[in-house]
């Protein structure tokens, strides 16, 4: 009796608006077929990695697979693009579990948002006057009192992004760590930022929000006119990313520290 094969995965295509991105959705619908992000099995996204950011924000409850391929710039995130031999190439492809980070932003009216971020939170002055902001580590004040254009929190996947350009370090995936970075830090002058456990819970207290605004970001979020923002991560949430063995997440990440 023959064995019969499983049956190829249902894929869903999501594309940035490029005319490139459209146009190759297309023809890979054409190629492989077509089903919704709710029905699909794997979901495939066609872009840069805003698009890819922007994919697992809209699927973060779904808990399916998203493999992308990179029709952007930089496409930290995402594979070389191809449109020959998709379903083998998803087959052997490797699982990167990330875990976003939880940001609950309070602003000076009292409403709370919570917001969840895959790269960074970061807090940023929203006047031409330096932000002043009270830094607390697991219930504990480290810094009285920062004077910055911002402070961000960083997860491994998000080190690469905002926060390197911040100067802050770089993580591997599995360091088990957080990164809390500075920008354009005026006192104390010479904080570089620290290194925290992936399980700490950070909180900014915005001192005298009125006159030196600041707003908070979780990725692409914004929440204006913030009072205390309180950040932890989203254990509850997995995010799954798929990537072709040539191009392994974990050795990127390493590639950027030795990068000249």
């Amino acid at each position: 009796m023959a064995v019969q094969s499983p049956p190829a995965p249902r894929l869903a295509f999501v594309c940035a608006s490029t005319p490139a991105a459209r146009k190759a959705k297309a023809r890979l619908e054409e190629i492989y077929g077509a089903s919704t992000s709710a029905e699909a099995d794997i979901i495939v996204a066609l872009g840069g990695d805003g698009l890819m950011l922007q994919t697992l924000h809209r699927n973060m409850r779904r808990l399916k697979p998203i493999y992308g391929m990179n029709l952007g710039t930089v496409g930290f995130l995402l594979n070389t693009y191809r449109e020959t031999n998709l379903l083998k190439r998803l087959k052997k492809a490797r699982q990167v579990t990330l875990t976003p980070l939880r940001m609950l932003a309070t602003n000076t009216r009292g409403k709370v948002s919570e917001v969840l971020a895959i790269n960074e939170v970061s807090l940023l002055r929203s006047s031409r006057q330096t932000a002043r902001i009270e830094v607390a580590v697991d219930g504990q004040k480290r810094l009285p009192e920062l004077h910055c254009d911002g402070v961000l929190v960083a997860t491994p996947a998000g080190s690469t992004a905002y926060n390197l350009s911040a100067h802050g370090p770089i993580l591997p995936l599995g360091a088990g760590l957080l990164a809390l970075t500075p920008i354009n830090a005026f006192r104390p002058r010479r904080w570089r930022g620290a290194l925290l456990s992936r399980t700490s819970k950070v909180e900014f207290t915005i001192l005298d929000p009125k006159k030196r605004p600041v707003a908070a970001a979780a990725d692409s979020v914004e929440i204006a006119n913030v009072a205390h923002v309180e950040v932890t991560e989203a254990s509850d949430t997995k995010l799954t990313l798929l990537f072709d063995p040539e191009h392994d997440l974990e050795e990127r990440i390493l590639k950027e520290q030795f990068a000249p």
